[in-house]
């Protein structure tokens, strides 16, 4: 996949890549507003794709006006009364007999529907991206077999084959591919082992690599790594002029560091060796039992080996759960990191705006189509779930207040509306303005 999208680089393209992935979360956000409201008997006067000044509009034949504007920064709804584009209130009179199919005359449950249904549909984006993933790629078998064979640097031994079956490393069993990580730890750091694997029913030994090399399997938006140009699938055989054979030998080394720069030797295939200087960063990690603790990182993730496993398909509702799963994991994270920056376990530099958001996106843009679709449904996940947070202006400051009026019997006061939203939007454009610093002035 990673030829359908150039490689992306510099201003314009990092812009370009920001571009795209807001406006499909934002149009997919959008359209849950509109098709619930839809059916809950809302009418829309307007649905745009950006905004500003109109470029290209369309009337349906329920009289909605489909629009793409010059701003391509986002997009709205703009429902039967409404006073703007942010849905506020009844600014316009409207003939009471139409009155029910305004956003503020429809009853509470269509209301709160309605306003739901955006995040909701962006949590649904981030759920069939990530259930996509698991039919196309599927799931590794359960026995330790390989699949594709990894292009590996020349001083590497590596006879394995497509096919194989691994029964052991150097003597210790495989049986599944949770024992690969625990077999390493056993194992001495080598250049080359003895692996036993079963080719066309025979169980042969043949000369294989360390079965956890410091081969790059992923690389993490504005990390250090990424900062430097290094890819997935790239493997370091040095750090500092000492050779290395394991992954596990990195993260050591960019410890030992303590922040200064290091010089990585890196076996790229088809361009051969080439150094690259890393800055680490120190970040807050989370801990296995709780809390957070700060680590020197480079943004590299290790992979399996000079090797990818065999795979099996996916059926339609494991696939789902799967894409559930992942969604839900950035929600509970999303929401674990927010306490921590509250409560102070971790730095406010962890905040980052719309900066650090765009250069996200565009290193995930130049890893190839199928990273920057993943980067797609994870910040729709996020954005879902900051919507969700109950502060006037976003959707889920309207739903407390709908939550209000179910409880009281009543909506607020105009005047508490009024007040509230005001808060709302200060403190909205606060983060942001303070997101903005983060991105200017953190290391």
């Amino acid at each position: 996949m990673s030829e359908l999208i150039p490689q992306f680089g510099g201003t314009i393209w990092t812009l370009a890549a920001f571009v795209i992935a807001l406006a499909v979360i934002v149009t997919v956000h959008e359209y849950g507003h509109y098709i619930v409201g839809r059916w809950s008997g809302i009418r829309a006067e307007v649905f745009s794709v950006g905004f500003g000044p109109r470029l290209f509009a369309r009337r349906d034949r329920r009289g909605t006006v489909w629009q793409i504007a010059a701003i391509p920064l986002g997009g709205y709804v703009r429902f039967l009364g409404d006073a703007n584009a942010a849905s506020a209130g009844t600014g316009r009179q409207v003939d009471p007999a139409f009155r029910r199919q305004t956003l503020t005359g429809a009853p509470l449950w269509a209301r709160f529907s309605t306003l739901l249904a955006g995040p909701v549909f962006n949590f649904i984006l981030s759920i069939l991206i990530f259930a996509g993933f698991a039919f196309t790629q599927g799931l590794p078998t359960q026995e330790v077999q390989l699949g594709t064979i990894a292009p590996a640097p020349p001083q590497v031994v590596n006879e394995l084959q497509a096919g194989d079956l691994v029964r052991a490393i150097d003597g210790n069993p495989v049986t599944n591919w949770g024992d690969i990580g625990a077999v390493a730890d056993k194992l001495p750091i080598a250049a080359q082992h003895e692996w036993r694997v079963e080719r066309d029913g025979t169980e042969i030994t043949v000369a294989g690599p360390d079965p956890l090399p410091p081969r790059i399997s992923g690389v993490a938006p504005r990390s250090a790594a990424a900062d430097a140009g290094l890819r997935a699938g790239d493997v370091v055989i040095g750090i500092d002029d000492q050779p290395i054979s394991r992954f596990s030998q990195m993260p050591e080394m960019v410890k030992a560091a303590q922040g200064k720069a290091l010089l990585l030797d890196v076996w790229r295939p088809g361009s051969g060796t080439a150094q690259y200087s890393l800055l680490p960063k120190e970040q807050d990690i989370p801990k296995a039992d709780g809390g957070y603790e700060k680590r020197w990182l480079i943004g590299v993730t290790g992979g399996s080996g000079y090797f990818e496993p065999a795979t099996r398909s996916v059926g339609l509702f494991e696939g789902l759960w799967l894409g559930i799963a992942q969604t839900r994991d950035i929600i509970l994270s999303s929401l674990s990191g927010m306490w921590a920056m509250i409560t102070g376990q971790i730095g406010s530099c962890n905040l980052g705006g719309a900066i650090s958001i765009a250069e996200s996106t565009g290193q995930a843009a130049s890893q190839g189509a199928g990273n920057f679709l993943w980067w797609i449904a994870v910040l729709s996940a996020a954005i879902g779930f900051l919507n969700l947070l109950p502060i006037p202006v976003l959707d889920g400051g309207h739903l407390m207040f709908y939550i209000f009026e179910a409880v009281i019997g009543r909506p607020p006061s105009d005047r508490m509306l009024n007040f509230l939203t005001s808060l709302g939007m200060a403190a909205v454009l606060g983060l942001m303005i303070f997101g903005l610093t983060n991105d200017l002035f953190c290391p």
